[in-house]
């Protein structure tokens, strides 16, 4: 069973993204898929069928990278919720990371002990929220 894995996250567009890093950087698996309004109901399982994939399971991660922003209100607040849950319930580090650089330099980070233990959000502007009408 493989082990001392990071897994990469980013949920901020339609298409939406995890990956399976050693703790140096290689890329074991990467996937891609049209996400849209079926993201918080595909995610989870998308991550367990990567992880079988490499052998492992949520036990064999050691650290996580999430993209934090700019994007999606509801689906960065997918992804980072998801990425928040696991890092917590496993005890594992996290990470958040912008710009199109996002996965080495979170994969740095957490390389160099880096635990932000809560990754907020950048939505890059305040969210378009409709008001209740009463």
């Amino acid at each position: 069973m493989a082990s001392g894995l990071i897994l990469t996250i980013r949920t901020d567009k339609p298409e939406a993204e995890i990956g399976i890093f050693t703790k140096d950087g290689a890329r074991l698996s990467y996937k891609t898929w049209e996400a849209h309004r079926e993201l918080s109901t595909t995610l989870l399982a998308k991550i367990h069928s990567q992880l079988a994939e490499q052998g492992t399971t949520f036990r064999g991660l050691d650290g996580l990278v999430v993209f934090r922003g700019p994007g999606s209100f509801t689906g960065l607040r997918i992804g980072i919720t998801v990425a928040n849950t696991l890092a917590y319930s496993l005890g594992i580090k996290i990470v958040g990371a912008e710009g199109s650089n996002w996965q080495a330099q979170g994969i740095e980070q957490l390389k160099n002990g880096k635990n932000e233990r809560l990754v907020l959000p950048v939505y890059g502007a305040l969210p378009h929220i409709t008001q209740p009408t009463r």
